[in-house]
């Protein structure tokens, strides 16, 4: 096939011998297999920021770190310099990702390299070196949907002891490949550590495979790993090998509404004296 423009580059310094097709568009990117010597790999091509469906959501973007102050004061405004680097740093933020959950033992695609908005990375292939299938594309027995779900909370796990929570993950971004689920897709990737909606979205990830997988094995839908894994991160206890029960107990006791108002009374308090000793500092 023609290559296509954001690709030219690739080819013309010799990462990619031959573009062979278009695997995907989506609302982020579009994907290409591509030929690199004797190798088939995935070429992933963002779409610029005005041409994207997908919204960098604040709650996505909090808690990530910028290394160089002079970038972060840019991000802060709305400048055109700073719209740039922040939008350097939301495509960044899929390959560090890719990066660190790959060191971490994560199932995702081993990233190869990333110029000028393209990410070269390993294809999944299923057993005759196609292209593995999404999820949402297989059809499951409920022992397999069992076994897959099992695997992917695994992931999940892993994710999350290394720091991060994928944000955004569905049927559709999870391959099946020989060995089961692979995650892609991770320009969303959150700080688990200083994000303030890192539990409601590890719960919503975690809900999501319940839901599909649930489909096809019914009890699935009874199990509640999604509290038990933040449970065990909040106290410090989640390994990347934690065993889990599906089972949470919730905390049934009622809240006591004297005591809470009575702590916001006394905080309150404080505050008024606090203010009054300052004025006082300041008319001495």
């Amino acid at each position: 096939m023609k290559v296509p423009k954001r690709l030219q580059p690739l080819v013309d310094d010799g990462m990619v011998d031959e573009v062979m097709y278009q695997l995907m568009s989506g609302k982020e990117a579009q994907v290409y297999v591509v030929r690199c010597g004797d190798d088939l790999r995935c070429a992933k091509v963002f779409k610029e920021a005005q041409k994207r469906s997908f919204k960098q959501a604040v709650e996505y973007q909090e808690g990530r770190k910028v290394r160089n102050s002079r970038r972060a004061r840019a991000m802060s405004k709305k400048t055109r310099y700073g719209q740039k680097e922040q939008e350097d740093a939301w495509l960044n933020a899929e390959v560090d990702a890719l990066y660190r959950l790959e060191a971490a033992g994560v199932r995702v695609p081993q990233p190869l390299g990333f110029v000028d908005g393209v990410l070269l990375m390993e294809m999944i292939a299923d057993e005759d070196g196609k292209a593995a299938p999404r999820l949402d594309d297989v059809t499951l027995t409920p022992d397999l949907a069992r076994l897959y779900h099992g695997q992917v909370l695994a992931e999940i796990v892993r994710m999350l002891a290394a720091g991060l929570i994928h944000g955004d993950l569905s049927e559709f971004n999870v391959l099946v490949d020989a060995q089961g689920p692979v995650i892609i897709d991770l320009p969303q990737a959150v700080n688990a550590a200083g994000n303030n909606s890192a539990q409601r979205m590890l719960l919503r990830d975690v809900d999501n495979m319940r839901r599909h997988f649930g489909k096809y094995a019914p009890d699935l839908l009874a199990t509640d790993y999604g509290l038990e894994i933040w449970a065990l991160y909040e106290s410090g206890e989640l390994s990347a090998d934690s065993k889990l029960t599906g089972c949470f107990e919730h905390d049934t006791h009622s809240a006591d509404v004297d005591d809470l108002l009575a702590v916001i009374d006394a905080a309150r308090l404080e505050e008024m004296e606090r203010q009054e000793r300052t004025l006082i500092e300041d008319d001495d």
